[in-house]
């Protein structure tokens, strides 16, 4: 029997039929669902040392499991001593059963790990279904050894989702287990 991550179980069991009774959906086909998750890091010092490049790499893989890819600049500017092509960041997409495994991790381990949470602001939707969450510290992920980061980061978590507005990715979200703030 082959592996099935449990927030697909999940979804397929539970949130599908809570969003198509919430929105008065006709075919599961109209469910949003979450396409893609990409994490990001910028890592702008790395100008001045290329190895803060392979240390984001290298954490940004433990992180997600999954082998991360540097971000070259894509013009230059000289106030920055910015040349075009040079590394300036970090990024993985995540899909499929790594995607839902990362979630699991990021919703049940990571997000409790944050000092003085109070939940996540709603602040991050882009008005097309897409939600994208900063976190300041990438310490707050259990695979990361504190004792070993040479400089603290922060990363940009962005959810793809299928939603056609705000209000039903937030719904998908929230039904998945992520923390949002009530007013």
């Amino acid at each position: 029997m082959a592996y099935t991550p449990r927030l697909k179980e999940k979804y397929s069991k539970e949130i599908l039929p809570a969003l198509m009774a919430q929105f008065s959906y006709t075919s599961p086909m109209q469910a949003p669902r979450i396409l893609k998750i990409c994490v990001n890091q910028g890592l702008g010092i790395a100008i001045t040392d290329k190895k803060f490049i392979d240390n984001g790499i290298s954490e940004m893989t433990m992180i997600t499991g999954q082998k991360a890819v540097a971000t070259k600049s894509k013009k230059d500017i000289s106030n920055f001593k910015l040349r075009k092509g040079m590394p300036i960041g970090v990024r993985v997409t995540l899909r499929g059963n790594k995607m839902y495994e990362f979630l699991d991790r990021l919703i049940s381990v990571s997000i409790p790990r944050v000092r003085d949470f109070r939940g996540i602001g709603d602040k991050g939707f882009d008005g097309r279904g897409n939600y994208t969450l900063g976190i300041s510290e990438q310490i707050i992920f259990p695979e990361i050894e504190i004792d070993k980061v040479v400089k603290m980061n922060g990363l940009d978590i962005t959810f793809v989702t299928s939603a056609n507005s705000d209000r039903e990715a937030q719904s998908l979200l929230k039904e998945f287990g992520l923390p949002f703030k009530t007013k």
